[in-house]
């Protein structure tokens, strides 16, 4: 089977991969629908029942965390910039350092089911929880955009689609299968679903990562040197012309380009703290220690993943080099399938990429049960005024709004197909950044804190954020855009996050202070003894 040189060639199999994704979706299904039979109350639904270990569900947060962005996002920038792509591992595992530090325990053991419980818990608890939960529903579909657009990629590639609307069709069919698995699923099925997914991928770059450094004699240096070497012989326009041993490749250059490098930054290393979907898989587990050794698998899963992205990433640019990756299908999202194909051909490529798409089918599958629950318990429950709505109510409600976002996301990812995934999340990761992450820190930390300033924390991070992303080149003004035909970049960072971010946290100190304090400060109290010990975290949040 021939490797190509350009989009018009075929890579690997088409029938071997789609025989692969087959499989595994075949077994995914069965194992969802297997560990799901049990899922008509909320708790069960939403968190598991909180029946797993501290084990199981670090791996599963290790799964939930290591998205499309991770695999196939960074290990292209790495392969194409070099050091600066690396910056993107260093800022996600950065990032979850602090999210574990910062919110992680403390959230588990004040809430319930959803991020929404911990923000409203001494504050005024309708206006706060729709402002949460629509700041949840918006992070979620920045995130479900990523991995559409990179599952777009990745099928596009195996399958050699070079047309958009064929490759539109693939993301119908990604979106339809997230809708089931989390029908059929609740959190108890998706999180299995992330722990294979999890196994596979880490053990999958593991493999790649050694037969890597098989090529090259076990030399990192050499590997450096190799990349080095093809990224100097590039046709490419531009690209031969980088250091990709040194930082400057990508966000080097103009005082513009080096500002947008340290609101990525901020954004990365800020935005973890702050995404639903990762800060919900605490409430499945049953005590705040198997939270904590949750933790401790996590950290080292992830720790070890982004290790191996730096050796895959300088592998695909000097084993296949940025034409070969920048000319496939998927462009830059395709250097780790690339990379699977040259090393072992097509059962490797079947294999890394069959895992790649459980990536992102776990990771949408834990982003829609996170956003569908948020509205059934968040907004749902908070407006409807006329009846108390029971759990079976807000599991029915959750479903509808599964294949509602579940639409949106389809659409979504239509319009971002051709983007870097790794780029993608890190938008989502500013939203996440500034429009939760000022109100989850000032109501675990600051007794002062009240709603106005919530309020003003939480919309203002939110749209300032959405306003800035709209008016960016990442929307309109280049050959890269969303938007290519047309210019309305009036913001010139890509990534706002050093705008909102700081913005969000004024915001939230400034509607405070101007605000009088009329806070309970007896519930006050039990906020602060429950994130510190856990005691009544099981039980519901009302008051």
């Amino acid at each position: 089977m021939t490797t190509f040189l350009a989009q018009s060639e075929t890579v690997g199999n088409p029938i071997a991969n789609i025989g692969i994704f087959s499989l595994f979706v075949i077994v995914t299904m069965v194992v969802v629908i297997r560990a799901s039979k049990k899922n008509a109350t909320a708790a069960e639904f939403f968190t598991g029942g909180r029946g797993f270990s501290g084990t199981q569900n670090g791996i599963a947060i290790a799964g939930d965390y290591l998205s499309a962005a991770s695999f196939l996002g960074i290990a292209g920038a790495i392969a194409v910039y070099g050091y600066d792509g690396f910056l993107y591992s260093i800022g996600f595992l950065v990032a979850w350092l602090v999210a574990l530090l910062l919110v992680a325990e403390l959230l588990r053991n004040t809430g319930k089911f959803t991020m929404a419980d911990v923000l409203s818990f001494r504050l005024k608890q309708r206006p706060v929880r729709l402002a949460a939960a629509t700041n949840t529903l918006t992070v979620s579909l920045f995130y479900l955009l990523a991995q559409m657009a990179g599952a777009g990629g990745l099928v596009a590639l195996l399958l050699n689609i070079e047309s958009r609307s064929g490759q539109s069709i693939v993301i119908a069919v990604v979106g339809i299968l997230m809708i089931t698995y989390v029908l059929v699923g609740g959190m108890k099925g998706t999180t299995w679903v992330q722990i294979i997914k999890a196994v596979l991928l880490i053990a999958g770059a593991g493999i790649m990562t050694i037969m890597v450094f098989a090529k090259f004699g076990a030399n990192f240096s050499e590997i450096l040197g190799a990349a080095q070497s093809a990224i100097s012989g590039s046709t490419t326009a531009g690209v031969a012309d980088r250091d990709v041993l040194a930082p400057g490749a990508q966000y080097g250059g103009s005082l513009t380009s080096q500002i947008n490098f340290i609101s990525l930054a901020i954004a990365l290393v800020l935005g973890t703290a702050g995404l639903p979907h990762v800060l919900m898989r605490f409430y499945t587990v049953p005590t705040a220690k198997e939270a904590r050794r949750s933790v401790v698998w996590a950290i080292a899963l992830i720790g070890a993943f982004y290790l191996f992205t730096l050796v895959l990433g300088y592998g695909a640019a000097a084993l296949v080099g940025p034409d070969r990756i920048l000319g496939a299908a998927g462009g830059v999202n395709s250097a780790a399938p690339l990379l699977a194909f040259e090393l072992g051909g097509v059962i490797l490529l079947g294999v890394i990429s069959a895992v790649a798409f459980a990536t992102i089918l776990a990771v949408v599958a834990g982003l829609t049960i996170t956003a569908s629950a948020s509205f059934a318990h968040d907004i749902y429950a908070t407006l409807r005024k006329d009846h108390k709505v029971t759990e079976a109510e807000q599991v029915r409600v959750s479903r509808i709004t599964a294949v509602v976002l579940g639409a949106m996301s389809i659409g979504l990812g239509i319009l971002a197909n051709g983007q870097n995934v790794a780029f993608l999340v890190a938008l989502a990761f500013a939203v996440a950044a500034a429009a939760n992450l000022p109100t989850i820190v000032y109501s675990l930390y600051w007794k002062r804190f009240n709603t106005r300033g919530a309020l003003w924390s939480m919309y203002g991070g939110l749209i300032s954020t959405i306003v800035l992303i709209v008016l960016s080149p990442a929307v309109s003004g280049g050959p890269t855009s969303m938007i290519s035909s047309v210019d309305f970049s009036f913001f010139p960072l890509a990534n706002p996050g050093i705008v909102s971010i700081p913005l969000a946290f004024i915001l939230g100190i400034v509607g405070t202070l101007t605000s009088p304090d009329d806070e309970d400060p007896k519930v006050a109290a039990e906020m602060e003894v429950r994130s510190l010990t856990g005691i009544g975290a099981e039980k519901a949040v009302a008051h």
